[in-house]
């Protein structure tokens, strides 16, 4: 299960990585566009659109990277945290949805909620000998 954690944890911090450039994206097309002449919209609405949207983007990026790095660290905090933003990102379809799914799947996991408490995993039983 810690390979499967830590996967997770370095899918969602690229996955944060992600929303934080495309914020930064979104807020330099708003900007750029507000230095076009003769525009019918307002520049200063054109760039307060911008700021607003690019920070709700990078809002949602920040908290998927410090659950990430959280989720390779082990920590009980990031196993809740990155919980509940896999439930938020199903809608995101197509990735959001692989990766909050493949997320609670393994963070629900009862020997994963041991690794994260600080408890030592389930030792797996041999098979028994076939008589």
């Amino acid at each position: 299960m810690k390979d499967h954690v830590k996967v997770i944890g370095i899918l969602w911090i690229i996955f944060g990585a992600s929303c934080l450039c495309l914020a930064l994206f979104a807020f330099l097309v708003f900007f750029g566009v507000a230095q076009i002449p003769n525009v019918d919209v307002e520049p200063g609405v054109l760039r307060l659109i911008g700021l607003f949207v690019s920070a709700f983007i990078g809002l949602i990026g920040l908290p998927q990277i410090i659950g990430g790095f959280g989720l390779i660290q082990h920590r009980e905090w990031a196993r809740i945290l990155m919980l509940v933003i896999s439930f938020i990102s199903l809608p995101h379809v197509p990735f959001g949805t692989a990766l909050g799914v493949y997320s609670m799947i393994i963070l629900f996991h009862p020997e994963t909620v041991r690794l994260f408490r600080g408890g030592v995993p389930a030792p797996v039983e041999p098979p028994a000998p076939a008589k």
